[in-house]
């Protein structure tokens, strides 16, 4: 079966990425130092996980982080770009990211509940479908079957530093179309913006820009998908207008006032949740719609999030 996968694979992205990113799994341990853009790895530390728990139980505040991970915000955000076509003006972009479907079920079906009513033009998936970092899927693909019933197409979607590359036949076949560094063209009454998407630069880092953004034209609209906010310089300068990412889960478990503990993320703080901008660039961190490490929410809500396409005011408001 891997030299089935390795071959579609290679066939669709190439020898070099193909083999890099199998090859990186298969040398993967649950390490919890190095490897990746953060020397440290919180989520392979598994006995941090239970102190974790025990601690928030002896608070008296475990429980109501479980209740919290179910409560998932949907948000809307305004995205103002200068140049776009006004065919685009309105066009609504549904953004979810770190679902980990199969940490926490119940979180899961509170997710199916709210994207089911919800009015979009396309959906975008910025990674971290699965709970663990290694291993067997088949429960995040069982999980990800169940949220995709709930969407509408087109979706599309990147991996993050959870997901196994060897999720993609399967994702794509339920209906996600994965950017492993290439793009698309969204069409609209004779106006294209550009879509593209990159492979995990947090963990992996076989993400590749430059062949990315290879086809968009010059000074045509794009928007980058990311998992992580760490590579903001790279897309700033290479020309996307609106960069989408996760991975920050916000903090997940934050001080009162929404002040996260940590982001483990390379980026500057204000880039950890909501919009920001960076060079021209606007770009929005997601802080997820489910959880890590221990299936609790505290002053930091799941979200998905509504982005709409504005044409001529200021770069960004957001309700």
């Amino acid at each position: 079966m891997d030299k089935q996968i390795l071959e579609a694979l290679e066939r669709r992205l190439g020898t070099v990425h193909a083999r890099q990113r199998l090859g990186i799994e298969k040398e993967i341990e649950p390490r919890i130092f190095g490897k990746g853009l953060n020397l440290f790895h919180p989520e392979n530390w598994y006995s941090i996980h239970s102190f974790i728990r025990s601690s928030l139980k002896f608070a008296g505040l475990y429980w109501r982080g479980r209740r919290n991970a179910r409560d998932i915000q949907v948000r809307s955000n305004d995205v103002r770009i200068p140049g776009l076509h006004r065919a685009f003006d309105g066009f609504t972009i549904l953004h979810i990211s770190d679902l980990h479907v199969d940490m926490y079920p119940p979180a899961t079906q509170a997710l199916i509940e709210r994207v089911r009513p919800l009015d979009y033009d396309l959906c975008v998936l910025t990674g971290d479908y699965r709970a663990g970092t290694c291993g067997p899927f088949d429960d995040a693909i069982t999980g990800m079957a169940q949220v995709r019933e709930g969407l509408k197409p087109p979706i599309y979607g990147v991996l993050g530093n959870h997901d196994s590359i060897r999720m993609v036949p399967q994702l794509e076949a339920m209906g996600v179309s994965m950017l492993l560094n290439e793009s698309v063209e969204i069409e609209r009454q004779g106006a294209v913006i550009y879509l593209a998407g990159i492979d995990d630069a947090h963990y992996f880092r076989v993400d590749n820009i430059d062949k990315a953004a290879q086809h968009l034209r010059q000074n045509g609209i794009s928007i980058l998908l990311s998992h992580t906010p760490e590579i903001y310089r790279q897309a700033a300068h290479a020309g996307f207008n609106l960069m989408l990412c996760g991975h920050t889960h916000g903090g997940q478990i934050c001080l009162p006032g929404g002040y996260p503990v940590t982001l483990d993320s390379r980026c500057p703080r204000y880039m950890g949740s909501g919009p920001w901008q960076y060079q021209g660039m606007i770009g929005y961190t997601s802080a997820g719609a489910g959880t890590c490490i221990v299936s609790v929410r505290l002053n930091c809500p799941p979200e998905i999030t509504l982005h709409r396409l504005r044409v001529n005011q200021p770069a960004y408001l957001t309700d």
